[in-house]
Protein backbone atom coordinates (compact mmCIF):
# COMPACT_ATOMS: atom_id res chain seq x y z
CA UNK A 1 0.00 0.00 0.00
CA UNK A 2 0.98 3.44 -0.74
CA UNK A 3 0.96 6.46 0.72
CA UNK A 4 -0.40 9.77 -1.04
CA UNK A 5 0.00 12.87 0.31
CA UNK A 6 -1.30 16.02 -1.61
CA UNK A 7 -0.69 19.41 -0.47
CA UNK A 8 -1.95 22.85 -1.19
CA UNK A 9 -0.55 26.44 0.97
CA UNK A 10 -2.12 29.19 -0.86
CA UNK A 11 0.17 31.39 0.97
CA UNK A 12 3.31 30.05 -0.59
CA UNK A 13 2.79 31.43 -3.79
CA UNK A 14 5.36 33.63 -4.71
CA UNK A 15 4.73 37.65 -4.02
CA UNK A 16 6.97 40.45 -5.87
CA UNK A 17 9.06 42.45 -3.97
CA UNK A 18 6.47 44.91 -4.88
CA UNK A 19 4.36 43.48 -3.17
CA UNK A 20 5.52 43.80 0.16
CA UNK A 21 4.04 46.48 2.59
CA UNK A 22 0.89 45.58 0.77
CA UNK A 23 -1.34 42.65 1.99
CA UNK A 24 0.79 40.30 4.24
CA UNK A 25 1.02 36.57 3.19
CA UNK A 26 -0.58 36.39 6.48
CA UNK A 27 -3.55 37.29 5.60
CA UNK A 28 -3.84 34.74 2.57
CA UNK A 29 -7.34 32.86 3.07
CA UNK A 30 -6.47 30.00 3.42
CA UNK A 31 -3.52 30.11 4.58
CA UNK A 32 -2.83 26.65 4.75
CA UNK A 33 -4.95 23.66 3.35
CA UNK A 34 -3.16 19.86 3.61
CA UNK A 35 -4.45 16.60 3.21
CA UNK A 36 -2.72 13.09 3.39
CA UNK A 37 -4.31 10.07 2.12
CA UNK A 38 -3.64 6.62 2.77
CA UNK A 39 -5.52 3.12 2.43
CA UNK A 40 -6.04 0.80 5.32
CA UNK A 41 -6.90 -2.87 6.09
CA UNK A 42 -9.73 -2.16 8.23
CA UNK A 43 -13.79 -1.23 8.31
CA UNK A 44 -14.59 2.52 8.30
CA UNK A 45 -16.53 2.01 12.03
CA UNK A 46 -13.21 0.29 13.33
CA UNK A 47 -10.83 3.21 12.04
CA UNK A 48 -13.22 5.60 13.24
CA UNK A 49 -13.34 4.23 16.71
CA UNK A 50 -9.19 4.70 16.83
CA UNK A 51 -9.41 8.04 15.09
CA UNK A 52 -12.10 9.93 17.17
CA UNK A 53 -10.02 8.97 20.69
CA UNK A 54 -7.92 11.78 20.72
CA UNK A 55 -6.86 11.38 24.48
CA UNK A 56 -4.76 8.53 21.79
CA UNK A 57 -3.08 10.79 19.54
CA UNK A 58 0.26 10.30 21.32
CA UNK A 59 0.26 6.79 19.54
CA UNK A 60 0.20 8.63 16.03
CA UNK A 61 0.62 12.11 16.41
CA UNK A 62 4.17 13.78 15.92
CA UNK A 63 4.11 16.43 18.54
CA UNK A 64 0.76 15.80 20.27
CA UNK A 65 1.19 13.42 23.61
CA UNK A 66 -2.89 13.07 24.13
CA UNK A 67 -5.01 14.90 26.39
CA UNK A 68 -8.73 14.64 27.71
CA UNK A 69 -11.79 15.62 27.24
CA UNK A 70 -13.99 18.26 28.83
CA UNK A 71 -17.83 19.57 28.68
CA UNK A 72 -19.54 16.80 27.29
CA UNK A 73 -19.72 13.13 26.02
CA UNK A 74 -15.97 12.02 24.19
CA UNK A 75 -15.58 12.39 20.58
CA UNK A 76 -19.38 14.01 20.79
CA UNK A 77 -20.21 17.42 18.49
CA UNK A 78 -19.45 20.39 20.57
CA UNK A 79 -17.19 18.79 23.41
CA UNK A 80 -13.91 20.30 24.17
CA UNK A 81 -10.56 18.27 23.59
CA UNK A 82 -7.82 19.76 25.46
CA UNK A 83 -4.44 18.36 24.33
CA UNK A 84 -0.98 18.23 25.75
CA UNK A 85 1.65 19.14 23.29
CA UNK A 86 5.48 18.94 22.60
CA UNK A 87 7.87 20.11 19.65
CA UNK A 88 11.50 19.90 19.63
CA UNK A 89 13.87 22.95 18.89
CA UNK A 90 14.71 21.43 15.25
CA UNK A 91 10.96 22.26 14.25
CA UNK A 92 11.58 25.64 11.99
CA UNK A 93 14.19 26.16 14.54
CA UNK A 94 14.76 30.43 13.65
CA UNK A 95 11.46 31.51 14.29
CA UNK A 96 9.52 31.98 17.52
CA UNK A 97 7.13 29.01 17.78
CA UNK A 98 6.09 27.35 21.04
CA UNK A 99 8.83 24.95 22.17
CA UNK A 100 8.61 21.94 24.60
CA UNK A 101 5.48 21.26 26.22
CA UNK A 102 2.59 23.42 25.85
CA UNK A 103 -1.66 23.09 25.78
CA UNK A 104 -4.80 23.94 23.73
CA UNK A 105 -8.47 23.30 23.52
CA UNK A 106 -10.16 22.20 20.55
CA UNK A 107 -14.14 21.73 19.62
CA UNK A 108 -15.27 18.77 18.08
CA UNK A 109 -17.74 20.14 15.03
CA UNK A 110 -18.14 16.90 13.38
CA UNK A 111 -18.50 13.41 14.44
CA UNK A 112 -20.17 10.86 12.04
CA UNK A 113 -19.29 7.01 13.00
CA UNK A 114 -17.58 5.54 10.22
CA UNK A 115 -17.27 8.74 7.91
CA UNK A 116 -15.84 11.80 9.43
CA UNK A 117 -14.36 13.57 12.77
CA UNK A 118 -13.09 17.12 12.85
CA UNK A 119 -12.24 19.36 15.44
CA UNK A 120 -11.76 23.47 15.44
CA UNK A 121 -9.25 24.74 17.12
CA UNK A 122 -9.63 27.65 19.90
CA UNK A 123 -8.58 30.90 20.90
CA UNK A 124 -7.06 31.27 24.38
CA UNK A 125 -10.88 32.65 25.22
CA UNK A 126 -12.77 29.77 23.84
CA UNK A 127 -13.56 31.57 20.32
CA UNK A 128 -13.28 28.49 17.48
CA UNK A 129 -11.09 29.43 14.60
CA UNK A 130 -10.70 28.77 11.17
CA UNK A 131 -8.28 26.33 12.11
CA UNK A 132 -9.93 22.83 11.64
CA UNK A 133 -8.03 19.55 11.57
CA UNK A 134 -10.34 16.19 10.74
CA UNK A 135 -10.42 12.22 8.98
CA UNK A 136 -12.80 11.07 6.47
CA UNK A 137 -13.48 7.91 5.97
CA UNK A 138 -14.73 5.92 2.98
CA UNK A 139 -14.53 2.55 0.32
CA UNK A 140 -11.26 1.18 0.09
CA UNK A 141 -9.14 0.74 -3.51
CA UNK A 142 -9.57 -2.93 -2.69
CA UNK A 143 -11.94 -5.69 -1.05
CA UNK A 144 -11.55 -5.56 2.51
CA UNK A 145 -9.78 -1.57 2.99
CA UNK A 146 -10.81 1.74 3.61
CA UNK A 147 -9.18 5.24 2.79
CA UNK A 148 -8.71 7.30 5.39
CA UNK A 149 -7.85 11.10 4.30
CA UNK A 150 -6.60 12.90 7.42
CA UNK A 151 -6.76 16.72 6.44
CA UNK A 152 -6.54 20.37 7.91
CA UNK A 153 -7.27 23.40 7.06
CA UNK A 154 -6.45 26.96 8.42
CA UNK A 155 -8.69 30.14 6.61
CA UNK A 156 -7.42 32.93 8.80
CA UNK A 157 -4.51 32.94 10.41
CA UNK A 158 -4.77 31.74 14.04
CA UNK A 159 -3.88 33.65 16.89
CA UNK A 160 -1.00 31.83 17.02
CA UNK A 161 0.22 31.97 13.60
CA UNK A 162 0.06 35.87 14.23
CA UNK A 163 1.86 35.74 17.57
CA UNK A 164 4.71 33.73 16.23
CA UNK A 165 4.87 36.27 12.78
CA UNK A 166 3.87 39.89 14.52
CA UNK A 167 7.52 41.05 14.53
CA UNK A 168 8.99 39.37 11.74
CA UNK A 169 8.99 41.58 8.38
CA UNK A 170 7.40 39.84 5.42
CA UNK A 171 10.27 38.28 3.74
CA UNK A 172 10.45 36.05 7.15
CA UNK A 173 6.93 35.65 7.32
CA UNK A 174 6.98 34.19 3.80
CA UNK A 175 9.84 32.09 5.00
CA UNK A 176 8.14 30.95 7.78
CA UNK A 177 4.49 30.29 5.57
CA UNK A 178 6.44 27.36 3.32
CA UNK A 179 8.69 25.92 6.31
CA UNK A 180 5.27 25.63 8.55
CA UNK A 181 3.59 24.05 5.07
CA UNK A 182 6.31 21.70 4.57
CA UNK A 183 6.51 20.71 8.26
CA UNK A 184 2.06 20.01 8.29
CA UNK A 185 2.22 18.49 5.03
CA UNK A 186 5.23 15.79 6.91
CA UNK A 187 2.88 15.90 9.69
CA UNK A 188 -0.05 14.63 8.41
CA UNK A 189 1.64 12.10 6.30
CA UNK A 190 3.72 10.84 8.99
CA UNK A 191 0.01 10.33 11.60
CA UNK A 192 -1.80 8.41 8.37
CA UNK A 193 1.19 6.23 8.62
CA UNK A 194 0.96 5.48 11.84
CA UNK A 195 -2.60 4.95 12.43
CA UNK A 196 -2.62 2.21 10.16
CA UNK A 197 0.46 0.67 11.84
CA UNK A 198 -1.93 1.07 14.80
CA UNK A 199 -4.66 -0.12 13.38
CA UNK A 200 -3.22 -3.01 11.31
CA UNK A 201 -1.46 -4.19 14.81
CA UNK A 202 -4.35 -4.56 16.49
CA UNK A 203 -6.27 -6.32 13.71
CA UNK A 204 -3.09 -9.13 13.43
CA UNK A 205 -3.09 -9.29 17.62
CA UNK A 206 -6.79 -9.56 17.53
CA UNK A 207 -6.92 -12.71 14.56
CA UNK A 208 -3.64 -14.35 16.31
CA UNK A 209 -5.53 -14.66 19.51
CA UNK A 210 -9.30 -16.08 18.03
CA UNK A 211 -7.06 -18.18 15.50
CA UNK A 212 -4.96 -19.30 18.94
CA UNK A 213 -8.99 -19.74 21.26
CA UNK A 214 -9.95 -21.95 18.08
CA UNK A 215 -7.03 -24.25 18.47
CA UNK A 216 -7.46 -24.54 21.93
CA UNK A 217 -11.29 -25.49 22.03
CA UNK A 218 -10.53 -28.13 18.90
CA UNK A 219 -7.96 -29.54 21.06
CA UNK A 220 -10.59 -29.66 24.00
CA UNK A 221 -13.22 -31.06 22.00
CA UNK A 222 -10.76 -33.87 20.86
CA UNK A 223 -10.04 -34.84 24.16
CA UNK A 224 -13.46 -35.02 25.41
CA UNK A 225 -14.11 -37.13 22.04
CA UNK A 226 -11.23 -39.60 23.35
CA UNK A 227 -12.10 -39.59 26.92
CA UNK A 228 -15.53 -40.53 26.07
Amino acid sequence: MTTESIARASASASVSGADVGAVSVIDTVPLFEFRAEIQVAADPHGIYSVVSDLPRSREWSPECRGGSWKGGPPAAVGTVFRGENERSPEVVGWAPVVRGTWYTEAEVVAAEPGRTFRWAMLTAAGARQESVWGFDIGPGAEPGTSTLVHHFRMGRATEGIRSITAELDEAARRDFVAEWGVKLEKDLAATVRRIRQVIEKTAEKTAEKATGVAAETATENVDEQQQG
